[in-house]
C-alpha cells in the first residue's frame, strides 16, 4: 500500500541502539492504533510493540521488553520504536502498521487486526 514509510533502521553493533520512524499520513494516523513488527529469514511475522490511539497504552513483546520503548507524535504524525542494548537476535525487517478501526484505548497485538502496512526497515545486529 506503501502509505507508511519507515525510516531509522542500520547496522549496528550489540549493544547498541537505533531509533526507528515510522510516518503515516493524518487520516491514517489520526485514526490507527499503531504497531511495529519484525521479520527475521525463515521466521514468521512477529508483533514487536504497539501503542493504542492516545498514546497512553503500550504492549511490548516480552523478548524487548525494558530495551524497546514505543511512542507516537500527533503533531509529526509519526510513531517511533527507540531500541536499546540490540542484541543479534533483534536483526530482522522491522514494519510498521496501522489499525484504523480500533477503538481509542485499545492495543491491537495480532496482524490480523491491521490494515496498513509499510514495507519495512532493515535492523542487523552483529555480535
Amino acid at each position: 500500500q506503501g502509505e507508511l514509510r519507515e525510516s531509522g533502521g542500520g547496522l549496528v553493533q550489540a549493544g547498541a541502539s537505533l531509533r526507528l520512524s515510522c510516518t503515516a499520513p493524518g487520516r491514517i494516523f489520526t485514526r490507527g492504533a499503531m504497531g511495529w513488527f519484525r521479520q527475521a529469514p525463515g521466521k514468521e511475522r512477529e508483533i514487536v510493540a504497539a501503542i493504542d490511539r492516545s498514546g497512553g497504552n503500550t504492549y511490548y513483546a516480552d523478548s524487548v521488553k525494558g530495551r524497546f520503548t514505543i511512542s507516537r507524535d500527533k503533531d509529526k504524525n509519526t510513531v517511533y520504536l527507540q531500541m536499546n542494548n540490540l542484541e543479534s537476535k533483534d536483526t530482522a525487517v522491522y514494519i510498521c502498521a496501522a489499525d484504523v478501526n480500533a477503538i481509542f484505548f485499545t492495543v491491537s497485538t495480532t496482524a490480523e487486526k491491521y490494515d496498513y502496512w509499510g514495507q519495512g526497515t532493515q535492523v542487523t545486529v552483529s555480535s
